[in-house]
């Protein structure tokens, strides 16, 4: 039997959730990211906003150029967390196989629960009857014979959408005359490149398939596969070790020059690193460090260590790969683990590993990094870690502590 597979998305999920949770909030322009008068991006927005041309991943500036009469919220990710986790329960209901994309996306194979496509279009319109009668918000679906055919569909008619795509000569006839953006994994660069050479559409891609291939190798002869409507990749379901990493990064309202407050901010990022990768049962063998400058150059380091989740030993790394970088403002810090796997593999431990890795010693200096936080800027780390996890407390606290260094002279602080 041919595959069956429904793509579900969500309505503007962040901001969605908002309105559900906040009626007075319906049919205005909601913009869920920074603030205004924040560094940042906006994470998503509602349709009402969209009007104005606000779009995710749009500098917030921006956004309030264009929409100055907006309502502008912090998002709470504990909470669109939980609201995903009870959208996916209600999702996988009907499915043999599902791949989670997102907080708000999946892919679902429905080949066998479905039987037939007139089951399946029965279970994609109960999918969308239960998230609006159980949770109170709409989705956008999409049934198709394919995956990329199935994210179109559910594209096609947002919000709160349904679309069809039974076969790749419909996909095909649906999305010949479009432009190359529509196919699946061809971003801005992509498409500037296949612009400059002439080839705007899908069907050009097709009738240029030779030079497409030359142009782009590997990703070209992918690209040109779905210019005729092939792809057979099966629903994958996501296990937490696909994961290639986990970090956390924070931008500063006001470039900081401190290294010194730099180090103290990885310890924090150190600690949230740890609490995602145990609730996901994961550890590394590597950390990364990464720096935006105030004049907006990135650079990276990456350092191989011995599998771990513990934030002494990613606080460790990473503030020595800062200390060897050039020292002037930055605007961004971020840190992460990768080479991930579930479970430590067993080796040979040398001298140094049978004192440092012992439990009673990482938490000795798990505690001896809270006490230098706590003794530093007057606030229990400790107690109120939890708190810390949450996205819109750690920018506060890293704003409070950059803020209480630039009113400190550095000469009352035990250096690093």
């Amino acid at each position: 039997m041919d595959q069956i597979i429904i793509h579900v998305d969500m309505d503007a999920f962040f901001a969605s959730v908002e309105m559900r949770d906040h009626p007075e909030l319906r049919g205005k322009p909601l913009i869920i990211g920074s603030l205004p008068h924040e560094r940042g991006v906006v994470a998503t927005c509602s349709y009402e906003a969209r009007k104005f041309g606000v779009h995710s991943a749009m500098n917030i500036k921006e956004a309030y150029r264009r929409c100055p009469h907006g309502i502008y919220m912090h998002p709470d990710f504990y909470k669109y967390k939980a609201v995903s986790d009870q959208l996916h329960e209600i999702w996988n209901t009907y499915a043999s196989a599902s791949q989670t994309i997102a907080l708000d996306e999946a892919y679902l194979d429905v080949t066998e629960t479905a039987k037939d496509w007139a089951g399946a279009r029965q279970i994609a319109q109960t999918i969308k009857q239960r998230t609006w009668d159980e949770l109170g918000l709409t989705c956008s679906v999409g049934l198709a014979y394919s995956k990329t055919a199935a994210k179109t569909a559910s594209e096609e008619k947002k919000p709160n959408g349904y679309f069809e795509i039974p076969t790749a000569e419909d996909f095909v006839s649906l999305i010949l005359d479009r432009d190359v953006r529509v196919l699946y994994t061809v971003g801005a660069k992509t498409a500037e490149k296949l612009h400059a050479a002439g080839i705007h559409t899908v069907r050009d891609m097709q009738t240029n398939a030779d030079q497409v291939i030359r142009m782009l190798g590997k990703h070209g002869r992918w690209l040109t596969e779905l210019a005729f409507g092939r792809d057979d990749r099966k629903v994958k379901p996501y296990r937490p070790e696909d994961a290639k990493s986990i970090g956390r990064e924070v931008t500063f309202q006001q470039d900081t020059a401190d290294f010194e407050v730099l180090q103290d901010i990885l310890i924090l990022l150190a600690f949230c690193i740890e609490h995602r990768a145990k609730r996901v049962g994961l550890q590394g063998k590597g950390v990364t460090l990464k720096l935006t400058y105030a004049d907006m150059k990135q650079i990276s380091r990456s350092h191989l260590i011995a599998q771990t989740d513990s934030p002494v030993v990613i606080w460790r790394e990473t503030a020595n790969m800062l200390a060897q970088i050039e020292h002037r403002p930055v605007r961004l810090i971020g840190a992460g683990l990768y080479n991930l796997s579930g479970s430590p593999e067993e080796r040979q431990l040398s001298f140094d590993d049978q004192f440092a890795d012992q439990p009673d010693h990482d938490e000795k200096a798990r505690k001896e990094l809270l006490d230098r936080l706590q003794e530093r800027y007057g606030l229990d780390f400790a107690a109120n870690l939890e708190k810390i996890y949450h996205y819109e407390v750690l920018h506060k606290t890293v704003e409070y502590m950059r803020k209480f260094r630039a009113r400190t002279s550095a000469g009352q602080f035990r250096s690093v």
